[in-house]
């Protein structure tokens, strides 16, 4: 199964670009592909893709959350992916924020994007974008606050 590990330092406080990720409905204007997600429940989210001409619905749950410090999440249908994104404080103006995603690839197109690390550069182009939309106006993204619930994960998963 294919894995994309990246990272940034975004110039911003860690609670401001914590909120910013955690407002997952606003995911299309930094992630390629993403063409909606809906979050159904505090865990819950729907997930509406359009990849290299494929569109692919799927619903995903969050499995362990904590404010200012990870969102780790797994498909629950359709797709077959998990991830985790973690917040660390460099220092009281910059965060670095590490993802790590593991899925399959479905179909020759996308096991040949995986082979070519296609998925490496979107997933680094999307952290680009992000970081350019927290350091906009970090203390906005602060007070538009996403969702800053406590999800445990449940003791006999495996996680990431």
């Amino acid at each position: 199964m294919p894995q994309v590990t990246e990272s940034i330092d975004v110039h911003a406080p860690i609670s401001a670009v914590y909120a910013l990720w955690t407002r997952f409905e606003e995911f299309p204007r930094f992630m390629g592909g993403v063409d909606s997600i809906t979050q159904q429940t505090d865990t819950q989210l729907h997930w509406k893709v359009s990849i290299a001409g494929v569109e692919r619905e799927f619903d995903a749950e969050i499995t362990e959350q904590h404010p200012d410090e990870r969102v780790a999440w797994r498909s629950t249908d359709g797709e077959t992916h998990a991830g985790v994104v973690t917040f660390h404080r460099i220092d009281d103006a910059v965060t670095r924020v590490n993802v790590q995603i593991d899925w399959k690839p479905q179909g020759l197109v996308e096991q040949a994007g995986a082979l070519l690390q296609v998925d490496d550069m979107q997933i680094g182009n999307d952290l680009k974008r992000f970081k350019e939309i927290a350091e906009q106006a970090p203390s906005q993204q602060a007070a538009e606050s996403g969702w800053d619930g406590d999800v445990q994960r449940p003791a006999d998963s495996t996680g990431h």
